[in-house]
C-alpha cells in the first residue's frame, strides 16, 4: 500500500524513494507487524480467555507436568501473529506482486484451516479437532493452487526452472520435474507446516526457529529476486521473489510481538491456527524461492520433530515396541527429565546451526 502510494512522488520527495528498497520496507513490515502484536496481544489473550474458559485441552498421554503447568491456558494466539503479518504486509508489500499473494494467502489459508481445528478442540474439550483426511484434504488443495501460480509467475528460463529443482552445491543445475513439480511443491508447503505443527509442543519452541527459518528464506528470497546477486552466486534467478522477504519480514516481526506472551511460562499457546499457517508460509516461500531442498536443511528441526513420530508411529505397529519414550522428539528429552526451557534452548541452538549450513549453500557451489 506504502509503496504503491508513495513512490509515484519518490521524483518531488527524495524521502519516498526510500520505499523503493525492500531492505527498508522489510525493516518497516519488521516493526509494524511486531508493534501490532505488542499493543493488541493483552487484549486477545484476554478475550480467549474468557471465551475458551478452561483453555486448550491437554493430551492426557502426555507428560504428566503438562497436566498441571499447562492447563487452562488459552489457544489460538496465532490469531495475533497471523492479524499482525497480514496488516503489515498489506502496508508494506507491493500488492501487485504474484509471489507475495501466494505466501500471504497460504499463511492466512493453513491459519483459517487451523482456526477450525482449534475451534473444534476448545469447544468439545477434546484433543482430537478437525478429521484429519479432511485437513489434509484442505491443506493440498490450497498448496496445488499455490504452486500453480507460482509455476506461472516463474520464468522458464534457464530450461525448466518454472517446473524444476533447484540443486544445492551446484551452479544453475535444475533437475526437470515437469508436471510432477505440482504434488512435489504441494508436498513441501503441507509438509513444512505439519511439521511445524508437530514441533509446537513447549513454551516457544516452534516459534523462535520458525523466525530463524523465516530470517534465512528473507535473505534468500533477497538474492534469488536480485538480477546481479543472482547470476554472482549461481542461484536461479527468479525475478519478483524478492518480494517474498516483506511478507517473511512481517511473520518475524509479528513472531517476535507473539513471544512476548508466549515465553515459558506462557500466557498462551498459538495452537494450530499458527503453527499450520507459519508452516505453510516457510514452505510456500521456499517453492516461490526455487529452494526446496534448502528448507530440509533450514527447517531441519521441524524435519527432525516430523520424522521422529513417523518412526515412533512405525515402529510400534511393525514391532510393538517404541523407539523414543515419547513422540514428537521434544517429549522424548522431557521423559528423559531434561528441564523444559533447556529442551527449547538447545533446539534454538540446533535452528540457528541449521539455519547456517544451509545458507551456506548460496555460496558453496
Amino acid at each position: 500500500m506504502f509503496y504503491e502510494w508513495l513512490t509515484q512522488y519518490a521524483d518531488e520527495f527524495q524521502l519516498f524513494n526510500l520505499f523503493n528498497y525492500i531492505s527498508f520496507r522489510t525493516g518497516g513490515a519488521i516493526l509494524t507487524s511486531m508493534l501490532i502484536a505488542f499493543i493488541f496481544g493483552p487484549k486477545l489473550i484476554r478475550v480467549l480467555r474468557v471465551k475458551q474458559g478452561k483453555g486448550q485441552p491437554i493430551r492426557q498421554d502426555g507428560p504428566e507436568g503438562h497436566i498441571i503447568a499447562k492447563a487452562g491456558t488459552p489457544t489460538m494466539g496465532g490469531l495475533l501473529i497471523l492479524v499482525s503479518m497480514v496488516i503489515s504486509t498489506l502496508l508494506w508489500g507491493d500488492l501487485h506482486n504474484p509471489f507475495l499473494w501466494v505466501v500471504l494467502l497460504v499463511t492466512i489459508g493453513f491459519g483459517v484451516i487451523g482456526f477450525a481445528d482449534d475451534y473444534l478442540k476448545v469447544s468439545r474439550q477434546n484433543p482430537k479437532g478437525l478429521n484429519g483426511k479432511i485437513k489434509l484434504l484442505l491443506e493440498f488443495g490450497i498448496a496445488a493452487l499455490a504452486v500453480y501460480v507460482c509455476v506461472q509467475a516463474t520464468p522458464d528460463t534457464p530450461e525448466n526452472l518454472a517446473t524444476g529443482l533447484a540443486v544445492p552445491f551446484l551452479k544453475n543445475t535444475v533437475i526437470g520435474l515437469g508436471i510432477m513439480f505440482i504434488p512435489f511443491g504441494c508436498l513441501v508447503i503441507v509438509g513444512s507446516s505439519n511439521a511445524v505443527n508437530l514441533t509446537d509442543g513447549l513454551d516457544g519452541l516452534a516459534i523462535v526457529p520458525v523466525m530463524i527459518a523465516a530470517a534465512s528464506f528473507s535473505a534468500i528470497a533477497y538474492l534469488v529476486g536480485n538480477s546481479i546477486y543472482a547470476p554472482y552466486l549461481g542461484v536461479p534467478y527468479v525475478p519478483g521473489s524478492s518480494e517474498v522477504t516483506i511478507v517473511l519480514g512481517s511473520l518475524i516481526g509479528a513472531g517476535l510481538g507473539f513471544l512476548w506472551y508466549n515465553a515459558p511460562p506462557a500466557m498462551v499457546f498459538m495452537g494450530d491456527t499458527g503453527s499450520l499457517a507459519l508452516g505453510g508460509a516457510l514452505g510456500s516461500a521456499a517453492v516461490a524461492t526455487k529452494h526446496e531442498i534448502v528448507l530440509a536443511v533450514i527447517g531441519g528441526l521441524f524435519v527432525l520433530e516430523a520424522v521422529s513420530v513417523i518412526v515412533q508411529v512405525a515402529s510400534f505397529k511393525l514391532t510393538g515396541k517404541r523407539v523414543f519414550r515419547m513422540a514428537p522428539i521434544h517429549h522424548h528429552y522431557e521423559k528423559k527429565g531434561w528441564a523444559e526451557p533447556t529442551i527449547v534452548i538447545r533446539f534454538w541452538i540446533i535452528a540457528v546451526i541449521l539455519a547456517m549450513i544451509g545458507l551456506s549453500t548460496l555460496k558453496l557451489r
